[in-house]
């Protein structure tokens, strides 16, 4: 009986909460409304973009690494009514925002067909569903019975519409329905100051304001889908002109004052398209029989694959509607970060539960950025990932300069094929399906790659691509794993990195300066040590006359920093931080190895592999299981021929 109480209580404040006094009156009464708030008479793009922009607007600050390494500290807006679910999307986002910016101040763009282009599971739709979402309760007012939903303000004749202009402080565009004018004459005898207005919402489910047509093959093709028809019914009744007789329940009438998806725009027949060029450029479309042309407010919103662009632009009998589109390209995501926070975000909506070992989507997400890059004569595959992911490539002690800016203009449409989110997904859950506990690994997500990779590609040439990245990937895995363990057994890894650190930049401003360094321990002074500093440099192939060249970078670097007020720390530098992060692992690695190989150890090697394990699963997130499945893998591959 609680329980039914605490039902009912939720039902009845749900009640309290919905809105109950939605506006009701005449005409007259609604142009009261217009007069204190003339942003009520919005048209359908600045409608759409102010749902947007009200969830606020952000500039990505210039201290925030992507903006420096990635968009070349250029001013990107990121939206917060986009910001929690798409990832690595900022320019896509960018540009869609622009052209409903542009619409919304009646130019050109406001009779155009924006086109969202791009891969199979690149996110065209899930971009477009968000979009119709964000009007999802957005209140409006319209005529009563009029089932195109159209603007009060229609009923104005023009004759008289400058003067409303004016002392309403909006501009009036549009005509009323065929149905609503019908009334008008019928039931309020052309006085429309009389007409009855009321207020309602955008709802997709309900059909206001938000309509989406899929695409049709030719034999089931119908107008109708787009601009209603007549009702059968009633021609026995009424004549063939007659507005009685109209069904406007199309798209387009639906979509009136909002939003109108066309799903796969280009699959549909040419002669299926000549209502939208009609509704773009002179925002009319047909009425269903006899009847005038019906005005039309709307974005219409339509997405394709680039393979159906391709074969429809290289008709040039289409060149009529695609002189009426805005295409934006809608690539595969190229920042492993941003590909990493994608697989997260899906995984997190799921009922997935199982144990994602450390780097299982990092892996995942080198394989699929890697099959969308174009070859560079620049670079590596790698590099180029880790270039476009806004990381420092580290060459002979120097970071490797390659500017981010030459290798996109080196491949303009990078990022139009490759591997798919859901293939990658696909595999996490084959992966999961696989296993005998609830747990994935790198190891088993690259096994599930592979199969999925030889059983599902058709393509031999991109199969062979695939296998040769999943290499790479394996390679780079054993790497990062390599550089983890021996993390894990170093106790204190962060004290002892920093104490080295400490003493190189000492030992190598003593060098730089030609002065003698004061100990820090026994403030002796003495010559800087020549081979301490050679053994750090050495790790990322410092020799001979670069030495002094690097020291003085170092030092010049760091004292720069610090004249800036900015903290100084082993990982402020990255050549050094990873010359210190080698030497570290280097001076382990033969321990390490042993205590992983072992099958049988003693009790003080027992007590290294366990502090190992428990380390992985305090500092990492490692379980128990994945932790010994990680070293088993190490054992049997990173040292194999140890």
């Amino acid at each position: 009986m609680s329980d039914s109480k605490e039902f009912l209580k939720l039902i009845e404040n749900q009640r309290k909460g919905k809105k109950n006094d939605k506006f009701s009156g005449t005409f007259l009464e609604y142009l009261e409304l217009v007069k204190d708030n003339p942003s009520l008479t919005k048209l359908a793009h600045k409608r759409l973009c102010d749902a947007i922009d009200r969830h606020g607007i952000e500039v990505m600050p210039e201290s925030d690494p992507r903006c420096r390494k990635i968009f070349n500290s250029d001013k990107v807006k990121i939206y917060n009514y986009f910001k929690q679910d798409f990832f690595g999307m900022e320019n896509v986002i960018g540009k869609l925002m622009r052209f409903l910016k542009s619409a919304s101040l009646r130019g050109e763009e406001s009779r155009q067909i924006l086109l969202l282009m791009g891969p199979v599971g690149a996110g065209k739709s899930a971009l477009t569903e968000h979009i119709k979402a964000s009007l999802e309760g957005e209140r409006y007012f319209h005529l009563k019975s009029d089932p195109q939903r159209g603007e009060p303000l229609h009923l104005i004749p023009r004759s008289l519409r400058k003067n409303f202009e004016e002392l309403l402080g909006c501009k009036i565009e549009g005509d009323v329905s065929p149905v609503a004018r019908h009334v008008l004459l019928e039931e309020y005898d052309g006085k429309y100051e009389d007409f009855e207005v009321i207020e309602t919402t955008f709802s997709q489910r309900a059909r206001r304001g938000v309509a989406s047509v899929p695409p049709m093959d030719a034999n089931s093709q119908d107008v109708s889908v787009l601009i209603g028809s007549e009702d059968i019914s009633k021609l026995d009744l009424y004549p063939e002109d007659d507005p009685r007789v109209l069904s406007l329940n199309g798209a387009f009438n639906v979509g009136n004052r909002g939003i109108v998806e066309l799903v796969e725009v280009f699959k549909n027949e040419i002669e299926f398209l000549h209502t939208v060029i009609t509704a773009t450029q002179e925002k009319r479309i047909p009425s269903p029989g006899k009847n005038d042309m019906i005005y039309f407010d709307g974005v219409i919103l339509a997405h394709c694959n680039e393979s159906e662009w391709n074969r429809f632009q290289s008709e040039h009998t289409n060149e009529a509607i695609l002189d009426r589109v805005v295409k934006i390209n809608v690539p595969y995501v190229l920042e492993l970060d941003q590909e990493i926070k994608i697989y997260e975000k899906i995984l997190g909506k799921s009922d997935f539960d199982a144990h994602i070992a450390p780097h299982t989507l990092r892996v995942a997400s080198m394989f699929s950025v890697m099959s969308r890059l174009k070859p560079s004569q620049k670079c590596d595959p790698l590099t180029k990932m880790k270039i476009y992911n806004g990381e420092e490539v580290i060459e002979k002690g120097r970071v490797k300069k390659i500017d981010i800016n030459d290798l996109r203009d080196e491949s303009r449409y990078e990022g139009m094929s490759g591997i798919s989110t859901r293939f990658i997904m696909k595999s996490i859950d084959n992966a999961l399906s696989d296993a005998d506990r609830d747990l994935i690994t790198p190891i088993s997500v690259m096994e599930s790659l592979n199969k999925q990779v030889r059983e599902q590609l058709v393509d031999e040439d991109f199969r062979s691509v695939c296998l040769d990245i999943l290499q790479v990937v394996r390679e780079e895995y054993l790497k990062i794993l390599e550089t983890e363990i021996a993390k894990a057994f170093i106790t204190a890894y962060e004290e002892q990195a920093q104490s080295l650190f400490d003493t190189y930049l000492d030992n190598a401003e003593s060098h730089a300066t030609r002065q003698k360094m004061k100990d820090r321990l026994t403030k002796e002074e003495r010559e800087p040590d020549e081979n301490f500093m050679r053994s750090i440099e050495e790790q990322i192939g410092i020799t001979g006359s670069s030495r002094d060249g690097f020291r003085n970078d170092v030092t010049a670097y760091m004292f720069a920093k610090m004249r800036r007020g900015e903290k100084v720390n082993y990982r402020s530098y990255e050549p050094l931080k990873e010359a210190i992060e080698s030497y570290l692992i280097s001076s382990v690695k033969d321990m390490a190895r042993i205590v992983t190989k072992s099958k049988t150890r003693d009790d003080d090697q027992q007590a290294r592999y366990s502090d190992m394990v428990q380390t992985m699963i305090d500092e990492y997130a490692y379980t128990e299981e994945s932790a010994e499945e990680i070293l088993t893998y190490a054992s049997n591959n990173l040292w194999r021929d140890s």
